[in-house]
């Protein structure tokens, strides 16, 4: 009997990238549903800052609610103004309240990053397919790819967080629902890229190659899409290193800082690849 046991190895190239919409493809910052939980939550009667609303970001929505909920002291807050703690109903009446308030702004937050439509074309153009996933509902992913073809960028495949029995991230399952969409396989040869740890634990959770994004993150933990325009270089830059450090502990394979950096990273996988490495 040997002692050695073969075993097949994907030698071809990167067929798919699937891209992160807020912070990654559109709204700097991820401002949108930043703003938004903080508005529900006030309309809820208790304050919280935009640096707490961001700690969850990446979750599904309503699954950040609730993970808002359980923050000890958002908890204490919330049972100084109503006498006890949040529950699964409070949950409930939140995201029916977030819903509506998302999809009534959610245009204002809808610009693409510097070179996205252009990457993604030329990506395209080289037969390498362009999924989505996120944290949004349908009906909010309907607002994003309508204002994002009129700048440029119109993925191949979207799926949203509510379009997979079980969408939270960091499961894998978008990720697998836009293969099944596109008819790419094997994951070997996709990459997922996002501006969040728990999507790049979707990456790493479906077996794919993960990249970070930084330039744009949530992590960069600003209050508007220019608020950068007012702060100092070194300022922004340890911002940068910070958000980096965060989404490369998080275990991305790469760290960059826009997907319009994308394209030489696409060309060392495929080299890593051909030698039989994996993700």
């Amino acid at each position: 009997m040997s002692e050695f046991v073969y075993s097949r190895s994907y030698r071809g190239k990167v067929k798919a990238v699937i891209l992160d919409w807020s912070g990654t493809t559109a709204d700097a910052y991820v401002v949108a549903p930043a703003v938004v939980f903080v508005d529900v939550f006030k309309k809820h009667g208790v304050e919280i800052s935009m640096a707490e609303a961001r700690g969850p970001m990446g979750l599904r929505k309503d699954l950040h609610i609730k993970a808002l909920t359980e923050v000890p002291a958002i908890r204490e807050r919330w049972k100084g103004v109503h006498g006890k703690y949040p529950g699964q109903a409070e949950v409930d009446a939140m995201f029916a309240d977030f819903v509506p308030m998302q999809l009534d702004c959610l245009r204002k937050y809808t610009g693409l990053l510097p070179g996205v439509a252009e990457v993604t074309q030329r990506l395209q153009k080289a037969g390498i397919k362009i999924g989505s996933t996120t944290g949004f509902t349908r009906s909010m992913v309907d607002i994003l790819e309508e204002e994002a073809a009129k700048q440029g960028y119109r993925p191949d495949s979207s799926v949203a967080g509510d379009e997979v029995i079980h969408g939270a991230r960091p499961g894998p399952f978008m990720v697998f629902k836009n293969l099944d969409n596109l008819g790419i396989y094997p994951v070997q040869s996709v990459i997922k890229v996002d501006d969040t740890t728990s999507g790049v634990g979707e990456a790493l959770n479906a077996g794919c190659w993960g990249i970070g994004v930084a330039r744009y993150s949530n992590y960069m933990d600003m209050d508007t899409p220019d608020q950068d325009k007012s702060l100092p270089a070194e300022e922004i830059q340890r911002r940068l290193e910070a958000t980096r450090e965060i989404l490369r502990k998080a275990g991305a394979h790469y760290v960059i800082d826009s997907i319009a950096d994308i394209e030489p990273v696409i060309e060392d996988i495929n080299a890593r690849l051909a030698r039989g490495e994996k993700p």
